[in-house]
């Protein structure tokens, strides 16, 4: 068999495993063995799985995972998040639509420290829908806000989406994280202009919360300064060159740690329970970057990627239209795939695609590395538009496990935000500086 068909068959056998339900990692790992062994060895598969496997674990770029995600799982288990939250309801939640408005402010401030999607729908659904449903919020308003909101997690940084990425790319993962502040805080601006619109044409979806004094606006506010500490500390320590993201996601774990320690809510099980989540969700993520760094040299030595690329290429199509068919068929994947799982699938095949294209030129990006940075901070807004796309849509069923509101009724509560990520999604693409801004001044 020639390579492009071991290539084929291998990427068959994948999506045979992948439907039996084995991890994504492991079908990844599987499939890439298989096809390393018949177009080399299998001394040679055996030799990559070790080497990446070893790789892997030493490599020290990589430790920002399990210290990231520690430090938003000690500020939930601490209580910061809710203080977030009541300080967003404070300040705005007396306005129509407040409590959604305070959901997404919530969510922004969380997605800070969690670096998780997950985690930020979780954590903030758990203080918000009770608070909406006292307010006789719609049920599927208040449940598409909070699983819009917590997709900031993986764009905001610190975001696992983009670390993934750049350990995928060999990009700088700081300039990764800076790339995604603006179009992060757009994203955020888009929701809110989602709500304030939908309020302004159906107020009952959205009643007013309560009107706070000044005096208890300043109280929740110092409560919630501790957050705002530990996000300018680590996220304003990588940009102004202070720290590495490694030693900010050290420093920001510490801080939470020493933030945590005088509150009530902070206990040893609750501090043993963060460590618990923080070792799994760790380990799911190396396992997944793992089994990619298999995959990929596979995929390789197939030649498919840049076939499909020259291919693409070749049919002239108008490097605008080759994105738009590039993203088309990410959002479309995302409908059915988990979103880290399919970066690591597929972004082997489409970056060659898209550095081919001659998008850079037309849209004045001048370097390849600015230009993989630009198209990660795409791909992770797709990653979030997966996250509330149904069938799979791992946000919806996090919301649908905190709230009584039906599977079907949060899916029609989304499409709304799911729009306006799409309008966030074109905005990026029509104007690359957005996302390239804050890299290019951390460079100077």
């Amino acid at each position: 068999m020639t390579p492009v068909m071991v290539g084929l068959v291998g990427l068959g056998l994948l999506l045979v495993l992948l439907v039996l339900r084995l991890p994504v990692a492991f079908a990844m790992m599987v499939a890439g063995l298989a096809g390393i062994t018949l177009l080399n060895s299998w001394s040679a598969a055996v030799s990559t799985l070790f080497t990446e496997s070893w790789g892997t674990l030493t490599y020290v770029e990589l430790t920002v995972i399990p210290l990231f995600v520690l430090m938003g799982n000690i500020a939930s288990s601490s209580g910061m998040s809710r203080d977030l939250y009541n300080t967003a309801y404070a300040w705005i939640g007396h306005f129509r639509g407040g409590l959604a408005h305070a959901t997404i402010l919530g969510c922004t401030g969380f997605a800070a420290l969690s670096g998780s999607s997950v985690a930020s729908a979780l954590t903030i659904g758990r203080v918000a829908l009770p608070e909406m449903k006292r307010y006789n919020y719609d049920g599927k308003f208040a449940a598409g806000s909070v699983a819009a909101g917590g997709t900031l997690g993986i764009l905001i940084p610190p975001s696992t989406g983009f670390i993934i990425y750049a350990i995928l790319t060999e990009e700088s993962i700081g300039r990764l994280f800076l790339a995604g502040v603006i179009p992060g805080l757009i994203l955020s601006a888009c929701f809110m202009v989602t709500i304030w619109a939908l309020t302004l044409s159906r107020p009952a979806i959205g009643p007013a919360g309560e009107r706070f004094g000044f005096r208890e606006r300043l109280r929740f506010l110092v409560r919630g300064t501790a957050i705002l500490m530990i996000i300018v500390i680590s996220i304003g320590g990588i940009y102004g060159g202070v720290f590495t993201p490694v030693e900010a996601a050290a420093v920001g774990a510490v801080l939470a740690f020493l933030f945590s320690l005088p509150r009530k809510e902070f206990t040893l099980a609750g501090f043993g329970d963060a460590i618990l989540k923080t070792v799994s969700t760790s380990v799911m993520i190396y396992f997944m970057i793992i089994g990619a760094s298999v995959f990929s040299p596979f995929l390789a030595l197939t030649q498919i990627p840049d076939a499909l690329a020259a291919g693409l290429v070749e049919m002239a199509l108008h490097p605008l239209a080759l994105l738009a068919l590039v993203l088309l068929v990410l959002i479309f994947l995302g409908t059915f795939l988990d979103g880290f799982a399919m970066m690591v699938l597929v972004l082997p095949i489409i970056l060659p695609i898209v550095q081919q294209s001659g998008i850079a030129e037309l849209l004045g990006i001048t370097s390849g590395s600015d230009l993989i940075i630009w198209f990660g901070v795409l791909m992770v807004i797709v990653l979030e538009m997966a996250l509330i796309s149904p069938p799979v849509g791992m946000n919806v069923f996090v919301v649908q496990s905190v709230s009584d509101v039906a599977l079907k009724d949060i899916y029609r509560g989304i499409m709304p935000f799911w729009l306006a990520m799409l309008v966030c999604l074109v905005i990026i693409v029509a104007f690359p500086s957005l996302s390239l801004f804050l890299p290019g001044t951390m460079n100077n």
